[in-house]
């Protein structure tokens, strides 16, 4: 799907057809979108390089283009992985920028619904410094994410005897490993484009390109912490899972004992062989206090030694 944005006087508007100043984003091109990006001027290889999962964040510069590639953060719910990172592709051509990635990204809305005021298609440097702001806010609203998640996981783990938490934890670890390599591949990237100066035409891009890389670093540390903290985690409830499991067998082992003490008394009053007391009207309900008296004793021991 290509869509096309300019801003006017009246705020970013919807074009039909690609103009001077314009934004073109490409989601998951079809054959013949691939072939309008062509003829506007981007090269086939870099929208493979944006089509391809495994493509790291980098830079590239010519006397007419410069291209970005960023990994940004995608959420997939119904995965095995909730959280990954994909790759998106920003070509500053001419007049024009245009972004590429094979997946719809909620990066993009803030800048579609007019959240930045001072965004302008036409500044093609700041637009990208903005998808950049974008991405790494996104990172950080996704990882405050993952800790509410895993803080609801910890609450069932602590009476948990399954592996299902401690599976459902690793899912939310090996995201933040995607997150971490993603996360280090941009700020390398972006730390080459400060260094080639592409944003000191203007002091405000300046500006801008400093808090995306303070927020970049917020991201890749509260992705390092959230990493320890859930390897410790892991570690620990392991050990609960184990104790809980320990405890049901006791209690189970307790019960075992406990009914098996008024089948110990009925199987010697029921053998064929002389008794004390056989004769007496009261015998049968002797035997059964007896029975009642010494698992009541068995259950008073276990309780004391708490194992209920």
């Amino acid at each position: 799907m290509l869509s096309i944005y300019k801003t006017t006087e009246q705020g970013l508007e919807t074009l039909e057809m690609i103009a001077n100043g314009a934004w073109v984003n490409a989601v998951d091109p079809t054959a013949e979108e691939v072939e309008k990006l062509i003829n506007w001027g981007m090269d086939m290889d870099y929208i493979n390089y944006s089509l391809d999962q495994d493509e790291m964040a980098r830079m590239e510069r010519d006397e007419e283009y410069t291209f970005i590639l960023l990994r940004i953060p995608m959420q997939q719910p119904e995965s095995d992985i909730p959280y990954i990172t994909v790759p998106l592709g920003i070509m500053i051509l001419g007049s024009k920028i245009i972004t590429v990635c094979r997946y719809e990204s909620d990066i993009f809305k803030p800048l579609i619904t007019g959240k930045h005021r001072y965004l302008k298609t036409g500044k093609r440097y700041r637009l990208a410094l903005y998808i950049f702001l974008e991405t790494a806010v996104r990172y950080l609203n996704l990882l405050r994410e993952i800790n509410r998640a895993t803080e609801m996981v910890e609450d069932r783990l602590q009476k948990s005897t399954q592996n299902r938490e401690l599976l459902e934890l690793l899912k939310y670890q090996k995201s933040l490993t995607y997150f971490a390599t993603a996360l280090r591949s941009n700020e390398v990237m972006m730390e080459r484009v400060q260094k080639t100066q592409l944003f000191n035409y203007y002091e405000e891009d300046q500006d801008l390109l400093e808090d995306v890389l303070t927020e970049n670093q917020q991201a890749i540390q509260m992705t390092s912490i959230n990493t320890e903290i859930l390897s410790s985690m892991m570690g620990a409830f392991a050990s609960v899972i184990s104790n809980n499991l320990n405890g049901v067998m006791k209690a189970l082992a307790a019960l075992t004992i406990i009914f098996n003490v008024p089948t110990i008394v009925a199987s010697f009053y029921g053998m064929n062989v002389a008794l004390p007391g056989e004769g007496h009207p009261y015998a049968f309900l002797t035997v059964i206090g007896m029975a009642l008296g010494l698992a009541a004793l068995a259950t008073y021991v276990f309780y004391k030694r708490n194992w209920f």
